[in-house]
């Protein structure tokens, strides 16, 4: 039986991370059913990653409960600061589970009440429900009562399945502090850097990094002009990670340390990175999907692209709005094959199949990551496995190059 786990992040009104919701699946219970089974295989997962502590990055996580996990004490498991037990609404009506609930308050840990629709029934339970998620995929018109409710009774409110800029403006509207959903993760603070000096400076380095010849003067040249950049790669060329003998004191030095193949991801972090305003969760999904992109890439068959290719392909897909453009614009400046560009822009071909893959993996769309991968001929049970070597991966090379 394959089970599916994904992090979907959480972000305040600053669009600032402020919590994941652990998504899970298993194909044998019927895929986006949250059952006994699922449940218990998405906790012994979440329960592993928390002993490396790298998967949550330090931030809560809301994780879905049956009554019959909490019934076994399973929350217990987790530490009550890094955990948010969230229960659908019909366990509200189940008075064991409503004590049990209780009890689990006692112990200082919040509880969630994810898709709350008012009903009288359950009204003296809430007193037990710290947050109350709200379902905006299910239209906005009846959610004024619901929230004016829910702000009386001085419950936090998070808005999930924000799936587009209406479902964003209605939430805001409705002065809701905390919000989640696959838009959530395209959208950037409105206050940002001069764009200009940062499409300039980037596009130009990476249209010189990504020629099929790379003329290496050129690049050194391009680093040489921003004085942030070369700070920033003599402080990674001479740290411990690279353990050199005797420090590096030229631009040139430091790019053959750290090689054209290190250089292309450096650039992009770099370049975003010293953008205080800049989420750093935003441009670690761009890592993300640069490696689950190129390890996928390796498990699929007859695929037009080489692993490079793949990790440029997902290291991009979110470039549009890193600099504020259109994504056709931005990869119109690159020196991209045909393949990755109408991947991004059409989801076309194989290498368009696996960009929605991916992304259908990221959004915890189930059903129809199952049927890309069967069409690219990647085995189902080792996708998840991948994803999470995958977070490991940016996490090192996060903390390699920024810490």
């Amino acid at each position: 039986m394959q089970s599916y786990i994904v992090k979907q992040p959480i972000h305040n009104e600053e669009n600032e991370l402020w919590a994941y919701e652990i998504l899970y699946v298993d194909e044998g219970t019927g895929m986006g059913i949250v059952g006994d089974s699922n449940a218990a295989n998405a906790v012994e997962t979440l329960l592993m990653q928390f002993q490396s502590g790298d998967f949550l990055e330090g931030k809560i996580a809301f994780v879905n409960f049956t009554p019959n996990l909490l019934f076994r004490n399973v929350p217990r498991i987790f530490d009550p600061d890094k955990l948010v037990i969230q229960i659908d609404e019909d366990v509200l009506l189940n008075p064991l589970a409503v004590k049990i609930v209780q009890k689990y308050k006692k112990q200082n840990y919040k509880v969630a009440l994810k898709g709350f629709e008012f009903n009288s029934r359950y009204l003296t339970a809430l007193d037990y429900v710290d947050i109350i998620k709200l379902n905006f995929a299910r239209g906005v018109a009846s959610l004024d009562n619901i929230v004016e409710i829910a702000t009386g009774l001085k419950k936090e409110i998070v808005a999930y399945n924000i799936n587009d800029q209406k479902a964003l403006d209605a939430a805001k509207h409705l002065h809701i502090r905390f919000m989640q959903g696959p838009y959530i993760a395209t959208v950037l603070p409105e206050k940002t850097r001069n764009m200009q000096h940062l499409q300039g400076n980037f596009l130009q380095l990476m249209a010189a990094v990504t020629r099929d010849e790379i003329n290496f003067d050129e690049v050194e040249e391009l680093v040489s002009r921003d004085v942030t950049l070369t700070y920033a790669l003599f402080k990674l060329v001479n740290s411990a990670y690279f353990a050199l003998r005797k420090k590096v004191s030229s631009v040139h030095q430091a790019l053959v340390v750290l090689g054209m193949g290190q250089l292309k991801q450096w650039i992009y972090l770099m370049s975003f990175r010293s953008d205080a305003q800049m989420p750093s969760e935003f441009i670690k999904v761009s890592f993300l999907r640069a490696n689950l992109c190129a390890e996928l890439l390796l498990l699929a068959q007859d695929m037009p692209l080489s692993k490079s290719e793949a990790y440029l392909m997902g290291m991009f897909s979110t470039l549009g709005n890193l600099l504020d453009m259109p994504l056709e614009e931005a990869l119109g400046q690159l020196n991209l094959s045909d393949v990755i560009i109408e991947a991004l822009l059409e989801k076309k071909g194989r290498a368009g199949t696996l960009y929605s893959l991916v992304l259908h993996y990221e959004q915890g769309n189930w059903v129809e990551m199952s049927n890309n991968a069967q069409e690219l001929g990647i085995p189902v049970h080792v996708i998840s496995q991948k994803y999470f070597e995958c977070i490991d991966m940016v996490n090192e090379m996060w903390d390699s190059v920024l810490g």
